[in-house]
């Protein structure tokens, strides 16, 4: 799972900040409600710089000791760090080891999508004193993180622990696109060509489908394109999501479902019967290319970017950039656009989740802080909390990675006032080294990032994100009323390894199974009641059960 995000957030970042912005409604001066933002000058008195000793990720084209905002925050906050860099791979053994030695630091500042704390870890160190709460800090210095907890719900509910203490922070950056990660994008050259509708039911898609593989929209007299593909590697590429949800919920996770705020199992409904029935008809009939159960990311790209003839009638994924090249000029890339979510026999869903927001926390402070050192963390870490400070710590230095807008440029977001302009790098040009990257990821909610300024060609590589905004409205509002925030609930600790087991073992028997129907190795009428029993005799009540106490407590 957390591989899946290492490489999702790596992409949507980098296109997110690097190419342009990200996504909502709102002017991102209003971020943290009407509380007026710290003063970055109203820093600890101390005449000399707070010596503070912190665990920290070694990103690529970053160094952290001569960094312009490493120098900026360092003046501002009175502080001199004290790094322990560590290489990506193998960061989160090390800060696990430095625990469990006792050798650890005053502070962790870490990536979301690499090492950070999980929800467990949080109250286990927190238990255990290695972790300080942090709650009155926030109260007396921090009105930025406070007005936060105060009026954003969700961020409140990655952050306050059961027991009412706050162990540490997460990295909240609501990722529009991500948010709805299971879309379908059609070949709508193709399906000009053939002179077809946009389907809009699952009988309809697969019409569209069988057209696509016997009536020749690649126009070369062979009867080699791939009506439908997709993958295994990452979440939202996989073709079963956006089909199943034309019966049945589908997380696209854990199969998880709520109903008037009891937790089921998606799987094991009837509709879930059904869906599977559909899927495989469309297997049968050779409009689901079979590598899409099996095959890489990179296999995936080269059916979408075939070199003798366009092939890929549509494509699973989160965005066309998983399947096709979007760079200036790519003959394939505008060809491919996002498919509503099909109405089927009970309903029409989209996968829904956090957009890519982990539970857990990136920042965290230790027992071995100085309440001096403890004061300056936090204000640093308040004055990421606010536009400018975000901005300054996650994409670089104003005047440097980005500008104000300028009259006449446009936001992402509809109607919402631009705030942040990129600056884009020149080719060629040494990095600027001006910025954190994800280790100032902190408080990057929709309206922050739709007031990003991005340019309306939406299939201009350099719009890219206006693109796939554009599209995720298609999805918003086919979720669920109810759904099951598992990326949100604080499960017991004493709970949690077992609740790990089953969660292991129940969603790779759902999956396994899913496939064993689809492909025909199993009978969906003879053998439905046997992968039923199987369910049951993996604990999927007891699993369930620990994930409505879960639910339970963290919604009290």
């Amino acid at each position: 799972m957390k591989k899946r995000l290492v490489s999702l957030l790596a992409i949507i970042m980098m296109v997110s900040l690097v190419l342009a912005a990200c996504s909502k409604e709102n002017d991102p001066a209003n971020t943290s409600s009407n509380t007026p933002a710290a003063d970055p000058a109203n820093t600890p008195a101390a005449t000399e710089p707070v010596p503070i000793s912190v665990f920290a990720l070694q990103e690529q084209n970053i160094d952290l000791p001569t960094n312009k905002f490493t120098k900026y925050v360092e003046d501002t906050f009175k502080i001199k760090f004290d790094w322990q860099l560590n290489p990506s791979d193998g960061a989160k053994e090390k800060r696990q080891i430095s625990l469990a030695s006792g050798d650890y630091p005053d502070a962790y500042m870490l990536t979301a999508y690499i090492d950070q704390f999980s929800q467990a870890d949080l109250l286990k160190y927190g238990k255990q004193g290695v972790l300080i709460p942090l709650n009155d800090l926030i109260k007396q210095y921090a009105p930025n993180i406070q007005a936060a907890l105060d009026n954003d719900q969700e961020f409140k509910g990655f952050t306050v622990a059961p027991d009412g203490n706050i162990y540490g922070l997460p990295a909240y950056s609501q990722c529009f696109h991500c948010s709805y990660p299971n879309k379908m994008w059609i070949n709508s050259s193709w399906l000009k060509k053939l002179n077809l509708e946009m389907p809009k039911t699952p009988e309809e898609f697969k019409a569209v489908l069988e057209a696509f593989k016997t009536k020749d929209p690649n126009g070369n007299g062979k009867a080699d394109e791939v009506p439908l593909s997709g993958s295994i590697e990452d979440f939202g590429v996989r073709v079963i999501p956006f089909l199943m949800n034309g019966f049945v919920y589908d997380d696209d996770r854990n199969y998880l479902n709520m109903t008037n705020g009891k937790v089921e199992s998606a799987a094991l409904k009837p509709e879930w019967k059904e869906g599977l029935a559909y899927i495989k008809s469309l297997y049968d009939e050779g409009l689901i290319d079979p590598g899409a159960f099996t095959q890489n990311a990179e296999a995936y790209k080269k059916i979408g970017e075939n070199a003798s003839a366009q092939i890929l009638g549509a494509g699973a994924g989160m965005h066309p950039a998983i399947f096709v090249n979007i760079d200036k000029g790519n003959k394939y890339s505008a060809d491919y656009n996002p498919v509503t979510p099909l109405t089927g026999p009970h309903g029409s869903f989209a996968t829904h989740d956090a957009g890519g927001v982990a539970p857990g926390a990136k920042f965290a402070i230790t027992n071995k802080a100085s309440k001096e050192a403890q004061i300056a963390l936090i204000k640093l870490v308040d004055y990421m909390f606010t536009p400018e400070g975000q901005t300054n710590g996650a994409t670089g230095m104003k005047g440097i990675d980005w500008r104000d807008p300028k009259d006449g440029e446009v936001a992402l977001g509809e109607g919402v006032t631009p705030k942040v302009a990129p600056i884009p790098a020149v080719d060629g040009e040494a990095p600027h080294n001006a910025g954190w990257s994800g280790m100032a990821h902190y408080y990057m909610p929709k309206e922050y990032r739709d007031g990003w300024v991005q340019g309306t060609d939406i299939y201009d590589s350099a719009n890219y994100e206006r693109r796939l905004y554009q599209a995720t409205l298609l999805y918003q509002g086919h979720e669920p009323k109810e759904i099951f925030p598992l990326w949100s609930v604080w499960i017991d600790p004493s709970e949690m390894d077992e609740a790990s087991m089953l969660q292991t073992n129940i969603k790779s028997y759902i999956e396994q199974n899913a496939l064993q129907f689809i492909t025909g190795n199993k009978d969906l009428n003879k053998d439905w009641d046997s992968y039923v029993k199987g369910l049951q005799d993996l604990k999927v009540d007891r699993y369930l059960e620990i994930l409505q106490k879960a639910y339970d407590s963290t919604n009290k």
